[in-house]
């Protein structure tokens, strides 16, 4: 007699669970769709020499093959009407859709990495995933490797050293003995350890120091249809694997026990989403450089608006990453006249403070259980 009554309070509980999701997926469509229309006609550029409406035409017109909307040359001479659709299309977009696909890669990382370790304040940038790459990547600076074929050998080398750390988290995981706790900790301490690498380069060639500093700020300036498709390669492939380890992730937010006597293997679990956030992470610092917290903030937010289930959590921390990295984008090109700064300054500004907000919201409890 009890067994109906279980099923009936479930049913009753996740039915407005079910139709928040909905509400809030909707919402949060329509509001990325709109940043999204919005991020377009933003730039250094004046409106008097871009209005906003012969932007929007141009990627109507891109998009459709010519086929839809006015021409954007009406009324223009070639030169003027090639220089604006170099702007938009070929410099614009890609930067936009690098920064939704580099966002989407972290939040995905994040969301994996609070779901394995059940702490908040999980994050690729704090793992030394990140570091690691930023290491590789100032290698190429450092030593003046091959600059003919530096728009390759970097992101290659910045994709190597992402590698390294998450391969060592990945082999602690295998000892079967480390806890969460002492897996989150090994990656802080590489983190300090490739930092620390990473200024001794500096020291070693300063006049790479520019270059390599404005790297680790983060910018889109490597974004190109082709880097924008390989990221995008990632993101589906990796979205998809972690996606389908929610029924296990959900489990694990009950205990490593309780999720091993209900048929999951959380030791295994923990290795392939450390595996998974690390390619995610290294495809999109690689290509995008340093960007810090987007992967600590995305999922805080998600699990605020459609719960703790991993299905959703997962799939809408890409997309709230994607959002946040391009808000990030939009205010790096617009927060100072004629000046584009790099878009790891304000992810930084505002995940900083959202760091310190999570440290202390629980005043002073134990941030080592599941995040909330």
């Amino acid at each position: 007699m009890d067994a109906p009554a279980t099923v009936v309070l479930t049913d009753r509980r996740r039915a407005p669970e079910g139709r928040r999701t909905w509400r809030a997926g909707a919402l949060f469509a329509g509001g990325l769709a709109a940043l999204v229309l919005a991020s377009i006609v933003l730039g250094p550029e004046s409106n008097q020499e871009l209005p906003w409406q012969s932007a929007l035409i141009i990627v109507l017109h891109q998009v459709s093959f010519g086929h839809l909307g006015p021409s954007p040359c009406a009324g223009l001479s070639s030169e003027v009407c090639s220089a604006r659709i170099a702007v938009v299309w070929d410099a614009r977009i890609p930067d936009l859709i690098l920064a939704l696909l580099a966002g989407a890669a972290l939040g995905l990382s994040g969301g994996g990495l609070q779901g394995i370790f059940r702490n908040p304040l999980a994050d690729p940038y704090l793992l030394g995933l990140s570091a690691g790459a930023a290491l590789g990547a100032s290698t190429v600076f450092t030593f003046d490797l091959d600059p003919a074929r530096r728009a390759f050998l970097l992101p290659t080398a910045a994709f190597v050293g992402g590698l390294v750390p998450g391969t060592v988290i990945y082999l602690a995981a295998r000892r079967g003995r480390a806890s969460p706790q002492t897996l989150l900790l090994t990656g802080v301490a590489l983190s300090a350890f490739f930092s620390a690498i990473l200024a001794t380069f500096l020291l070693y060639n300063p006049v790479a120091n520019l270059s390599v500093n404005f790297w680790l700020l983060g910018g889109l300036e490597y974004a190109s249809w082709t880097n924008d498709g390989l990221v995008a390669t990632v993101v589906l492939v990796v979205g998809t694997l972690l996606v389908l380890r929610a029924r296990d992730l959900n489990l694990l937010q009950l205990g490593p026990d309780v999720a091993q006597s209900l048929g999951s293997d959380p030791k295994r679990l923990t290795r392939q989403v450390v595996v998974l956030a690390t390619v995610a992470t290294s495809a999109a610092v690689a290509f995008a450089g340093i960007i810090g917290f987007v992967g600590l903030v995305a999922p805080h937010v998600v699990r605020r608006l459609v719960g703790v289930e991993y299905g959703r959590v997962l799939v809408m921390s890409g997309l709230a990453g994607g959002a946040f990295l391009v808000i990030a984008w939009d205010l790096a090109q617009t927060v100072i006249p004629s000046v584009v700064i790099p878009v790891g300054i304000p992810t930084a500004f505002f995940g900083a403070l959202f760091f310190l907000y999570l440290l202390y919201r629980r005043g002073g409890q134990s941030l080592s259980g599941g995040p909330r």
